[in-house]
């Protein structure tokens, strides 16, 4: 719940009318305030900035890292998938290779290489938003934001110094942080959240994940793909968090022990410690029996925490959550007028993806009036191999909402696609409304899943039924005609299953 009586942000109408009064009154003057002022150039932050200025607005972002794109450009998103997909390669080469005809000498793993790949597409994205901000002539302040009224701010400078900005409408877009865990020292080293799990100098023997969330497993992929032994630990039941299906995580964990991961569900973490070059878990069960592990690196990866330390937000009367999420009503406002806030520091998933649309709606509601987020239609992903990814609500949901539905499935092993690459592990499910046969979820576990998980979205942003999906002609042969038969078990029957 949101507090303080204000209400949960809905779904806004999707045409808008777009005003072009602001287009009309061109770039304030230096000594005029801003229009907007974003703090936190992630992808929320810095999309509303460039959407702001686009509609005409004069607009600056402050950004405290140095680099724009926050946590998913300089130490999430784009290096953790910079090294999913070159382990992946390099574990194919080793494993699979052979088998299609491809027969490759002697190979070795460069792990200073794969970093600093993975830290050439960090830099050149990061570069690249700098252009844009250029292009669309939005001015980037490098430093530490803190709010000195409503409509001002004071800003440490990076390089010394502070500066004043002052601005009609405020956004507050300053992302999330690694949940520390209680009483342990995070060294980055021995012990490391997921940013050191991106930049290891060797690759450890043994490797314990605390947490079977999307990071955790992500990561713990990587180094399991790239020779470690690595055991997962999960409070929870089940893995990859609490939006998956059911079916599909089960699904999903046996898969992932195939590769060699381990898994302990059902246990919790009770104290780590450093010892003789290692570090030793003791860790409980349900059962109340206690073990012993060790590790020569644990990867701490119990979640995210919204970040608004130093913001001052209590000179200006903006309520936070139990939770320490800043609380904002259907139109991102926030409990002080003229501020508003988007993304990871303020209500619903934490994802890229969805602040960057609570970006654009923001932006456009301050220049027009009107915006749009449907949270209802937010894709997750989870880039291990094979991919998983979903939209709606899982079965568990629907049953626990009282909605019935009907499912349909199709395997990838009998797509001609997936089987003439050698890649059918996994399944497409929809689930459709049982009366209306209104598509109400899809969930995908295999080849490709992330890119294909686009289509489920916008059918169901259009209110699209499995028939009409099962009834669009999708090119042969793809991994795509899952999707499609998938579509046709929920209303009739599959052709090629």
């Amino acid at each position: 719940m949101l507090g303080s009586g204000l209400k949960q942000p809905l779904t806004l109408p999707r045409l808008l009318p777009v005003r072009t009064a602001s287009l009309a009154r061109g770039y304030a003057s230096s000594s005029d305030p801003y229009d907007v002022l974003v703090i936190g150039g992630g992808p929320g932050g810095y999309v509303a900035a460039i959407k702001a200025a686009q509609h005409g607005l004069k607009t600056a972002c402050v950004e405290k890292r140095g680099s724009l794109g926050g946590t998913c450009l300089n130490v999430g998103c784009i290096p953790s998938k910079s090294l999913l997909n070159n382990s992946h390669i390099y574990h194919q080469t080793q494993h699979d290779l052979k088998n299609r005809g491809i027969d490759v000498g002697d190979v070795k793993l460069n792990l200073p290489n794969m970093l600093k790949a993975k830290e050439g597409s960090v830099s050149a994205l990061t570069k690249g938003i700098e252009g844009l901000f250029k292009k669309n002539k939005v001015d980037y302040i490098k430093g530490t934001a803190s709010f000195s009224g409503p409509n001002s701010v004071d800003v440490k400078l990076l390089d010394g110094g502070d500066q004043q900005v002052e601005a009609k409408n405020i956004i507050i877009a300053t992302g999330s942080e690694v949940t520390p865990f209680p009483g342990v020292e995070i060294d980055e080293e021995q012990i490391i959240s997921s940013t050191g799990a991106l930049s290891l100098k060797e690759v450890p023997e043994k490797m314990v994940v605390i947490g079977g969330g999307v990071i955790g497993l992500e990561l713990g992929s990587v180094w399991s793909r790239l020779g470690a032994k690595v055991t997962v630990i999960e409070f929870q039941g089940a893995i990859g968090g609490p939006g998956l299906d059911q079916e599909v995580s089960t699904q999903f964990k046996k898969l992932l022990e195939k590769q060699g991961l381990k898994f302990q569900l059902n246990t919790k973490v009770n104290s780590m410690e450093k010892k003789d070059g290692k570090v030793m878990i003791r860790a409980e069960g349900k059962d109340g029996k206690e073990q012993e592990l060790d590790a020569n690196v644990v990867l701490v990866s119990i979640g995210r925490r919204p970040v608004t330390q130093g913001l001052n937000l209590e000179a200006i009367g903006v309520e936070l959550d139990k939770k320490g999420r800043v609380v904002v009503d259907d139109e991102f406002n926030t409990t002080c007028k003229g501020v508003k806030c988007i993304g990871d520091v303020t209500f619903g998933p934490m994802l890229a993806h969805k602040a960057e649309d609570e970006g654009i709606a923001v932006a456009e509601m301050i220049a027009t009036g009107y915006g749009h987020v449907n949270y209802d239609v937010i894709p997750s992903v989870i880039y291990t191999h094979p991919e998983v990814a979903w939209v709606g609500k899982s079965e568990q949901q629907l049953k626990d909402e009282g909605i019935e539905y009907k499912i349909g499935k199709f395997p990838f092993l009998a797509n001609s696609r997936a089987k003439t690459n050698v890649d059918t592990d996994g399944f497409v499910k929809f689930l459709a409304e049982k009366e209306t046969d209104k598509i109400l979820s899809v969930f995908i576990i295999g080849p490709n899943a992330g890119e294909m998980i686009a289509e489920a979205g916008l059918a169901m942003e259009y209110g699209a039924s499995a028939e009409d999906v099962g009834r669009t002609c999708h090119a042969h042969p793809t991994l795509s005609e899952a999707f499609k038969e998938a579509a046709m078990a929920a209303y009739s029957k599959p052709i090629h299953f």
